[in-house]
């Protein structure tokens, strides 16, 4: 259902350093820990989704609710992220990030990002790439 999580941070050291032994004691491994990046991200041992990470906001603007935290939900395929994404807008959603492939990410990374009526951050993202792994040789 999910495919990550994030909460924003003014302190990398310091956020680290709290986080990683609460989630080694939660039997959460670290995926990644990148300083220059100022982000780190833990899964469960037995798979690579979800992800919680911490990061300083992109934008370099202090953490704030909606700067920073914001919560991806796991799509099926692409056109989903592309219905989900037209649907939240005729809603009163408000456009965050069309629909297309993020390779800064990873090189299927599909997804799009939105706010909801309250200002809350959301992404549905697809990780599958639109063609089987054979015909991409």
């Amino acid at each position: 259902m999910l495919s990550h999580v994030s909460l924003g941070i003014a302190d990398y050291e310091r956020a680290l350093a709290f986080y990683a032994p609460l989630m080694e004691r939660l039997g959460l491994r670290l995926r990644f820990a990148e300083p220059d990046k100022h982000w780190a991200g833990w899964t469960a041992s037995d798979g690579s989704r979800p992800i919680f990470f911490i990061t300083r906001p992109f934008d370099g603007d202090a953490p704030a609710p909606g700067n920073g935290p914001m919560v991806a939900f796991d799509a099926p395929d692409r056109a989903t992220v592309d219905a989900i994404h037209a649907m939240v807008l005729e809603m009163g959603g408000s456009d965050e990030g069309a629909p297309g492939l993020r390779p800064h990410y990873n090189p299927d990374y599909y997804g799009a990002y939105f706010r909801d009526p309250d200002g809350n951050k959301i992404c549905v993202v697809c990780h599958s790439p639109t063609e089987p792994q054979a015909a991409r040789r």
